[in-house]
């Protein structure tokens, strides 16, 4: 692949102020940035769209579907949870109308959610011969086979309660599938209590494949959970009518919280938050578009929710299960609409600078030569593993420290961490036990790893350890006697070989003396909490990345205020909703430099305004991989020497930059360094297929190629470049 630095475009945009400290500039004026809320809702948009495209393979736009899905339980659970707790201090600066807004773009994207579901998505599968048949589509055998289901696996597991004031409304869980019915008659005891709920076990399969045999030649058919007990309610009733019946579901607030200063033992502590994280503060209503008001109003009174936290939808309510259809889909029923069903495969690229596992060769002594840059998904995560594993096995490796954030409830690094500590190795490993969603396995492995000796550090009191970092040092020969040598493995990701094949990610390995002592204070700071020297080559969050990046886009726009041509940035992140770097990218585009975001996700810096920040350009890229990777390039000259480039494992995102153990290392080398340039910018600035351009308004367009061009997509790209 040839390396091509994009060109920066003409500067013409009128001189920045002079302002406060470069830490923190002043806000340019009349600059309003973009609520975060909804702009997380724009993304969200954006992976819906994905579910039109015809390029797309069929159960691939219904996995975009369930992502949706995914991710907007995570806004309620998460995002929306915190605003809701913040509008209620009186100076938020969170106001009503606001509010309303967020919630008004919600609706409307879980509408036009269901509305891809159900007019564009199944219809195409059905075309297929893969269908989802409701009780009153469902043939007598297959009703039969249904019945049949339902007595043996799951009606022994329901227990369907009769509300009174002795059987209270029951403990609902997040997320969890429920049923409401509304009985006619009496009980068995002479009386009318009319409402019933029914909780779903979570061991049951939401979504269940019909025998072969029942299916006509070609054709793949399932049914919903929700479907089979609908069918079966009245039984679970007898003597009784149900009236009307919703399926329903609650998204509560899921942040654990715990107070890091007022514990003795943050893991025990975590662990017994646990069992309560599923019944937080309910968020979010989901109910069928066919239940009744008296049950909507009853279900909104038990949950003391507002009438605006009520989603109606034409469909399943939980649409992220739909995951378990996509899994049984048997490929070979039809071999010759396999391709239009999934994403052909992709087999990872080796690292041409590494020996193969098997082959001979040692990692240890190719970096003793040369760093090496890997780019996830497109090229393998095993080098990584492979790098441990040789370190783990070395006799003269003896220590390895490792930072843990997501690594998966299985993991063959956890593994070989272990195997190290029983080989008598030194192993110190940093756990972030409040990494959301993953505490529950962060707690495991810390507890496998003390079982064997390791020491286990849970990082800094009230600030999370995102940072993703290996270093293992080693006994070599040197001109005076033995020393001791480190070598390092950064990544923007995590250490979790599972979704290194779905996420875009680098890595880099590296023996540079001056990266790998950096290291190695960092990870004494974090087990003595000792104030250290600032680091020679990383930037540190939260001690000086903020500043000092700052301090870098107030570099490029001094040069573009002084004329030097070419002063730009290129900047890639996930997301970006950091007031104060937001504001220092928008005075940097007055100064006169050219400014391009890639930003995943939340962008809450409008591009385009007149004055404010008109040489200033957004965009993001959706494609089939989740975009992850943060490349920063801050350009103030022409020469080598005039130019920084950092990858990072911190978003541009306040919690990242203040509230967070950080890392971001520059890429030293100049080859490496125009690679990354070259297939992390340069690349996804000439996307034409899967990228899409943010307005001023907050709203994004998908950006087409130009007339006579093929569509261009960095992803397919770097795929038939660095893929096997």
């Amino acid at each position: 692949m040839s390396v091509r630095t994009p060109v920066a475009r003409p500067a013409a945009a009128p001189r920045a102020r002079r302002g406060a400290a470069a830490s923190r500039p002043a806000a340019p004026p009349q600059l309003t940035l973009l609520n975060r809320e909804r702009s997380i809702l724009e993304f969200n948009r954006r992976v819906l769209a994905q579910t039109l495209r015809e390029d797309v393979p069929l159960l691939e736009r219904l996995r975009y579907v369930c992502i949706v899905s995914s991710n907007l339980d995570e806004f309620f659970e998460v995002r929306f949870a915190d605003v809701l707790e913040a509008a209620r201090l009186p100076d938020s600066g969170i106001t009503a109308r606001e509010m309303a807004s967020v919630v008004e773009d919600a609706h409307a994207l879980i509408r036009d959610q269901y509305s891809a579901f159900n007019d564009v998505v199944m219809p195409a599968l059905k075309q297929q011969g893969i269908f989802i048949l409701n009780h009153a589509e469902r043939d007598a055998k297959q009703r039969a086979w249904v019945d049949a289901f339902f007595q043996a696996q799951v009606r022994p597991l329901l227990m369907p309660v009769s509300l009174d004031p002795s059987h209270p409304f029951p403990q609902v869980a997040n997320k969890a599938l429920n049923f409401i019915m509304k009985l006619g008659g009496r009980d068995a005891f002479g009386r009318e209590n009319r409402i019933a709920i029914l909780k779903v076990p979570r061991v049951l399969p939401r979504v269940i494949r019909l025998p072969a045999e029942l299916c006509k030649p070609g054709e793949q058919v399932f049914v919903m959970l929700s479907s089979v007990i609908r069918a079966h309610l009245a039984e679970l009733f007898p003597g009784r009518e149900v009236e009307v019946f919703s399926q329903f579901r609650v998204t509560r607030d899921s942040d654990l919280e715990v107070d890091e200063e007022d514990v003795a033992n943050l893991r025990q502590a975590l662990r017994s938050s646990l069992s309560t994280r599923h019944f937080g503060r309910a968020i979010r209503l989901e109910v069928v578009s066919s239940c009744p008001d008296e049950l909507t109003d009853f279900l909104l009174q038990q949950f003391e929710l507002p009438e605006a936290a009520l989603y109606k939808v034409n469909g399943p309510v939980n649409l992220v299960r739909l995951n378990q259809l996509i899994d049984q889909v048997d490929d070979s029923v039809r071999p010759d609409a396999a391709a239009a069903l999934r994403f052909p495969p992709f087999e990872a690229g080796w690292p041409a600078e590494l020996p193969r596992g098997g082959q001979g060769g040692s990692i240890i002594a190719t970096l003793q030569q040369r760093d090496v840059l890997l780019h996830h998904p497109f090229q393998s995560f095993d080098p990584v593993v492979a790098f441990l594993r040789e370190a783990v096995h070395d006799p003269d490796v003896l220590a390895i420290k490792q930072t843990i954030y997501r690594t998966g409830s299985e993991s063959v690094l956890m593994e070989l961490l272990i195997e190290a500590a029983r080989r008598g190795k030194e192993v110190m490993a940093v756990v972030e036990l409040k990494a959301r969603f993953d505490e529950e396995a962060n707690i495991n492995w810390a507890e496998r790893l003390e079982a064997v000796g390791a020491q286990v550090v849970y990082g800094i009191v009230g600030l999370k350890t995102h940072a993703k970092l290996m270093l293992v040092t080693r006994r070599e020969a040197g001109e005076h006697g033995p020393l001791l040598r480190h070598y390092a493995h950064l990544s923007t990701g995590n250490y979790n070989p599972k979704t290194a094949r779905l996420y875009t990610d680098t890595g880099f390995l590296t023996a540079d003396p001056a990266i790998t002592t950096d290291a190695h204070g960092v990870f004494q700071q974090l087990a003595s909490q000792t104030e250290l020297p600032t680091p020679r080559c990383l930037l540190l969050a939260p001690q000086h990345m903020h500043a000092r990046l700052i301090e870098l886009i107030g570099q490029v726009a001094a040069a573009a205020r002084a004329g030097v041509p070419g002063a730009r940035m290129v900047i890639k992140v996930n997301a970006l909703t950091d007031p104060a770097m937001a504001h220092a990218l928008a005075a940097a585009g007055q100064a006169g430099a050219q400014v391009d975001l890639i930003v995943r996700g939340a962008c809450m810096l409008p591009p385009g305004l007149p004055g404010l920040s008109e040489n200033v350009r957004v965009r993001s890229v959706v494609g089939r991989f989740l975009e992850h990777t943060r490349a920063l390039w801050f350009c103030w000259g022409p020469g080598e020497d005039e130019q920084q480039l950092y990858l990072s494992s911190a978003d541009w995102m306040s919690r990242n930059m203040l509230r967070r153990i950080e890392l971001a290392w520059p890429v030293r080398d100049p080859a490496l360094r125009r690679r990354v340039i070259e297939e992390c910018l340069s690349l996804y600035l000439d996307d034409s297929l899967d990228a899409w351009q943010l307005g001023a308004d907050g709203r994004y367009q998908r950006i087409e190629a130009a007339e006579g061009q093929a569509p261009r997509s960095a992803q397919r790209r770097l795929m038939r470049a660095l893929g096997a």
